[in-house]
């Protein structure tokens, strides 16, 4: 007999059935046996104290011992001492087969698959027995009959205590289905926390990354343009205080001078505004883009056109500010190289990706033989050549900008050519649907 605690719930429900209702059941045919006896002129001191015996052990073995419901083996001698005074009582009156349903509400309520089997086949031929009280057994025909009485008993009963069992096994099966489902649920909720953490971390990792490559961007222009304009400064005045008995090549080298502080002002003034992106702050990327190209076209004197294709869309703070400064950087280049007398800036929305393309009508460069040491690569006097962040008067550079690109995820192409002028293409993967600034 194993453990009937699978029946929980269907025991509380039935708890009166099986405290009150065995006692009526005995009770009815205590009752008509004693009249039956007493018009008969009968004793029915034996059947009194059979039933009394019975109501004494079910009252002490179950209703006033509770805790003695959760013992297997207390109840299985409890249910099987009862199926035995219930024979007895049967057949000495049949009338005593209408308390064999207290049998079956015990062997229901005590015990589980399979052992539950015997004790509702020993209260099923109980009954049977009553009910085939009047049958002659004298006879194969009354066997027979017998044997068919007490089938129609058990196999109905057995029937119903396993559609019983099909039923817990089922249930069982959906709450274990229940509880994988849960636990796969926990599993993935830790899962996504899991990525969310690993997705902010590289978000971070990125961000610190492009904030290093900004220090680095700077630290170049402060190297190639400041520091070599103050150089020359220098060399020029110090030229100057050479020649102050000759007043004509006095003013050249203090003009000389004056020219180089102009330019290195104007490039801290660009390196300052590089820092801060103003135009970004009360404006949209397009807004910004014109406005800048409308100043840098009134600076230098060549014409800037600015499209916008697609549907304008909100972007990531940094996403902006890279293609925003990615355009300052190559607007500056053209300037100082290009020799350009038109520019283009066409800023593309796409379905997944936003571009800037920024070409020009200018004598262009071969971009395998410059590489991406310097960006666009400066001809001087002498011819040109490469550019390097590392020696004097390299420029910003392309490994900059496609740095900054990279850091979010993409790419920087450039094409090329002497005489031909260039293209500088800039994409940025799109935002997801409601991200942006």
């Amino acid at each position: 007999m194993s453990n009937p605690m699978p029946r929980t719930q269907w025991n509380r429900r039935s708890l009166p059935m099986v405290t009150v209702v065995p006692y009526v059941l005995l009770a009815i045919p205590t009752g008509v046996t004693v009249a039956i006896r007493r018009s008969n002129g009968d004793s029915f001191a034996i059947d009194l104290a059979l039933c009394a015996l019975t109501a004494a052990w079910m009252l002490w073995m179950f209703t006033l011992h509770p805790a003695w419901r959760e013992r297997p083996r207390v109840m299985g001698l409890f249910v099987s001492v009862l199926i035995v005074l219930m024979a007895i009582l049967v057949i000495r009156d049949p009338w005593f087969g209408l308390f064999t349903p207290a049998g079956y509400f015990y062997s229901f309520r005590f015990f589980s698959w399979p052992s539950e089997l015997a004790a509702i086949s020993g209260v099923a031929i109980v009954a049977g027995t009553a009910q085939a009280a009047d049958v002659p057994k004298t006879n194969v025909f009354g066997v027979l009959g017998y044997l068919a009485v007490l089938a129609v008993n058990i196999i109905p009963m057995c029937g119903l205590a396993w559609l019983g069992q099909k039923g817990e096994e089922h249930d069982e099966l959906r709450e274990q289905a229940l509880a994988e489902v849960s636990e796969a649920n926990l599993r993935l909720e830790a899962s996504l926390a899991e990525n969310a953490g690993l997705q902010q971390q590289l978000l971070t990792q990125a961000r610190e990354a492009g904030v290093a490559d900004e220090r680095q961007r700077m630290a170049r222009e402060i190297h190639d343009t400041l520091a070599q304009g103050l150089t020359g400064i220098i060399t020029q005045l110090q030229a100057a205080e050479q020649f102050a008995d000759d007043p004509a090549l006095w003013r050249r080298h203090v003009q000389a001078a004056t020219g180089l502080a102009r330019e290195s002002l104007s490039e801290a003034r660009r390196s300052v505004h590089a820092l801060r992106p103003e135009p970004l702050e009360a404006a949209r990327l397009s807004e910004a883009l014109a406005d800048v190209a409308e100043r840098w076209s009134a600076l230098h004197g060549i014409a800037v056109q600015v499209t916008t294709t697609g549907t304008a869309r909100s972007m990531p703070p940094e996403a902006d500010v890279a293609l925003l400064r990615t355009a300052q950087e190559a607007l500056a280049n053209v300037a100082k190289h290009a020799r350009a007398t038109n520019v283009g800036l066409t800023l593309s929305y796409m379905e997944n990706e936003v571009a800037l393309d920024v070409r020009d009508d200018g004598r262009g460069f071969e971009p395998d033989r410059f590489g991406d040491g310097g960006g666009r690569p400066g001809v001087g006097d002498d011819g040109p050549r490469r550019p390097d962040a590392g020696a004097p008067g390299g420029g910003f550079g392309l490994v900059a900008m496609r740095q900054r690109i990279e850091s979010l995820s993409g790419t920087l192409q450039v094409e090329s050519e002497p005489g031909a002028g260039t293209a500088i293409s800039a994409c940025i993967p799109a935002a997801p649907a409601g991200v942006g600034a």
